[in-house]
């Protein structure tokens, strides 16, 4: 939680499932498509790995997220989804009512990933009336996690059925106070509207993420984890100093306490020994065409995301250095990859360090993910998971002493 550094913390791993195909090269076709019968396996190995949650992404060629969530949940044991919800592209009602049916059919193991953004394209193409308006898109996405909350709040409430109409009184025959209506810039509903029950209380867990001010005031409202794409340590340092000025100028503007989470999202490649980790990692882009970087550079020339243009600021960075820019960490993902395409590259020794670095900063969630996606989640819940829990209960034990 927020302020504790390398106090005493639970720290949660994810995997990724790669919905637009997958494959050992990035920058060029898939070799894998994205089967139901190859995502089940992606998922079923990170479970067995010992991750405890996938992310689904969206937005341009993946497959949606929350039919793949409730395939993914259906075949799984443990494993959490951990699927999108898009901020004016849905109603957030309509999303909450999804959120409560995958919560409940999934026995409480549903997660939200709230995405304001994606490229402007691919809000252009969903039709979204605030594509060009960046921070517009945060005062509406803050509205929305307001009516999604109270939806499952009134989920409490008595509904009408089929199989009863609502009749004021709870089960007891007790009166229940109608809910308020909510009035927004955004959103309006004179007559309250309800979800169905969530199995988790009060609601799944939101994850947010983003670079600018909105984004970060936006987490600190609604938010249980802020997400933020990997970068070197000292720049995860200052983003978790900013965000934690803003949160406690919350609670003292608000006299209430406000916990938040730290996750960071990433990619990973453990080998044997370092220089097969970097041969591995160089190998990953060896089949980019100098056009498919001409158009990845324009493209992500044009984002209006902040974080995107943090990632593009490290990889111009870091080119004279061959994309090295900290010890075992790689950006030459990024020379086609938007999002969080650090690599941390190395020994399992050496990649559990790095995140464990991390973890001292402040961060309690990883997202991670690797080329291809099915053998790299076992080669890093077999090599380097062990590694990082056993170093970091050693760190817990000198905390608690």
């Amino acid at each position: 939680m927020a302020g504790e550094g390398s106090g005493k913390r639970e720290i949660e791993f994810g995997w990724f499932l790669p919905t637009a195909g997958d494959g050992r090269y990035v920058g060029v076709a898939p070799e894998r498509p994205a089967t139901l019968e190859y995502l089940t396996e992606v998922a079923q190995t990170a479970e067995q790995a010992g991750f405890e949650f996938v992310l689904i992404p969206t937005g341009g060629p993946c497959l949606d997220a929350w039919v793949v969530g409730s395939a993914v949940m259906s075949r799984t044991t443990t494993l959490r989804p951990l699927v999108a919800v898009r901020p004016g592209l849905t109603a957030p009602v309509l999303s909450a009512r999804m959120g409560a049916a995958l919560d409940q059919l999934s026995g409480g193991r549903a997660m939200i990933n709230v995405v304001t953004g994606s490229s402007v394209q691919d809000l252009e193409e969903l039709g979204d009336p605030l594509a060009h308006s960046h921070d517009e898109r945060y005062e509406r996405a803050d509205e929305y996690l307001d009516v999604m909350k109270r939806a499952w709040a009134n989920g409490d409430k008595p509904q009408a059925s089929e199989f009863a109409e609502a009749s004021g009184t709870d089960g007891q025959g007790a009166a229940v106070a109608a809910p308020e209506p909510f009035r927004g810039k955004h959103y309006a509903f004179e007559r309250a509207s309800g979800s169905p029950r969530t199995v988790q209380n009060p609601h799944p867990p939101f994850y947010l993420g983003g670079s600018s001010e909105g984004a970060k005031r936006v987490a600190i409202r609604h938010a249980d984890t802020f997400l933020m794409w990997g970068e070197p340590h000292a720049w995860i340092e200052e983003q978790i100093a900013e965000i934690e000025a803003l949160r406690q100028a919350y609670e003292q503007e608000t006299g209430k306490p406000r916990d938040l989470r730290y996750g960071l999202r990433a990619q990973v490649l453990v080998r044997d020994t370092e220089e097969e980790a970097w041969t591995a990692a160089r190998e990953i882009i060896s089949k980019v065409s100098p056009e498919a970087i001409e158009r990845a550079e324009k493209e992500f020339a044009a984002t209006d995301a902040t974080n995107q243009r943090r990632q593009n600021e490290l990889r111009e960075l870091s080119k004279a250095e061959q994309f090295v820019v900290g010890p075992n960490l790689w950006t030459g993902l990024s020379v086609v990859r938007s999002g969080g395409a650090i690599l941390i590259v190395g020994t399992a020794d050496q990649v559990s360090q790095r995140l464990i670095e991390y973890a001292e900063l402040g961060v309690s969630t990883f997202i991670l993910s690797g080329y291809p996606h099915l053998e790299e989640a076992e080669i890093f819940g077999r090599e380097a998971l062990p590694l990082f829990k056993q170093k970091w209960a050693n760190i817990q034990k000198e905390v608690v002493r």
